[in-house]
């Protein structure tokens, strides 16, 4: 699953309201599809641009990730390789592209669940909100954890441990 950041949440939190609000969407157009909407917020690329890397390797998202090498060069590899370096997993992406992924999906109410398609707009929108969701809570947990270790020390001279408000 990705790693949970502030940097990411707020990439998806964005891209749902683009979606929201009207952003061109088709999933089969490379960058305009599931991945390449969020590819688009998180890389800065515009959906021509995303489409026009792909263009220059054969196939669909999943199969730019199995052919995904960070070293390789070429410009789809690139755009992946900012998506990985945002915290998400080459796994993260497929799922998105067919909105599959069992840890959001297990977070959807089974009857809405079986409902959803992979190239519907709103769907997209949904699956998006719910993920969102649980990247926000690994994040404050995360955070959490991070402020507790952080304001956590041990004063050597009198052998104590004090903790900083």
């Amino acid at each position: 699953m990705a790693r949970p950041s502030l940097k990411l949440i707020q990439a998806f939190r964005r891209t749902i309201e683009k979606l929201k609000n009207g952003a061109p969407y088709q999933w089969g157009h490379m960058g305009a599809c599931n991945c390449g909407i969020l590819a688009q917020e998180i890389t800065q690329f515009t959906k021509a641009e995303i489409h026009q890397y792909a263009m220059q390797r054969h196939g669909d998202w999943n199969e730019q990730l199995i052919d995904y090498c960070p070293s390789s060069g070429v410009p789809m590899d690139l755009v992946i390789d900012k998506l990985v370096q945002a915290g998400l997993t080459i796994d993260d992406l497929a799922h998105l592209e067919k909105l599959s992924s069992p840890i959001v999906l297990k977070e959807i109410p089974i009857e809405r669940r079986h409902k959803l398609v992979k190239n519907n707009k709103e769907d997209v929108v949904y699956y998006l909100e719910v993920w969102t969701k649980i990247l926000e809570n690994q994040w404050l947990e995360q955070e959490n954890i991070s402020l507790e270790i952080k304001d956590n020390y041990s004063d050597k001279k009198n052998n104590k441990v004090r903790v900083l408000a």
